[in-house]
């Protein structure tokens, strides 16, 4: 079996970033904000603090995707004959495309969010008393989304994990004559 070490690489470590980035913003950076003890500026730090992280986050969305497109075509003959590869396949690209969805969608509220620089906001996802509607719409929605991606992302790693053993010769082995001999 070819190896495909730099794929595996690039698909692990783009998303450790996606997941672990996102993650912390949602524990820490969105909490934080408000430390400061000005509502008017509580918006603003966390909007500065998402704006930082999407380039750094874009990148590794790409390297991760990078990544699991050349693992894809890798293992295109291993999901012909080795049974439980093609649902783990497909398993991943939902996914994957949940993720990219949430992703999206995620930044497209904080754009709403961060065009209204100064913008009084108990912290990053929660809007204050004297927050505009459309800013808290978009809060009320990011609230819930921040968990999203990481919840996704999370869960391709655990998926990832159980396609690594896939690997292991003696799963090569019984997923082989599963397909030959199925019960």
């Amino acid at each position: 079996m070819a190896r495909a070490t730099i794929f595996h690489q690039m698909h692990d470590l783009g998303l450790a970033a996606w997941f672990g980035g996102t993650l912390a913003n949602a524990v820490a950076l969105n909490p934080a904000a408000a430390a400061g003890g000005d509502p008017s500026r509580a918006g603003a730090v966390a909007n500065a603090g998402w704006d930082r992280w999407t380039p750094v986050n874009a990148a590794a969305i790409g390297v991760h995707l990078v990544g699991a497109a050349g693992l894809l075509k890798h293992d295109l003959g291993r999901m012909k004959v080795q049974q439980g590869v093609p649902s783990m396949a497909a398993t991943k690209t939902v996914l994957t495309v949940a993720a990219l969805g949430v992703t999206a969608y995620s930044r497209m509220l904080g754009q709403k969010v961060s065009a209204h620089r100064d913008v009084p906001v108990a912290d990053g996802t929660t809007p204050a008393a004297a927050t505009p509607p459309e800013v808290e719409a978009a809060q009320k929605q990011l609230a819930m989304l921040q968990w999203a991606v990481p919840a996704l992302t999370g869960a391709l790693t655990a998926i990832g994990a159980y396609a690594a053993e896939q690997y292991r010769p003696e799963e090569v082995s019984r997923g082989l004559v599963q397909r030959l001999l199925p019960s």
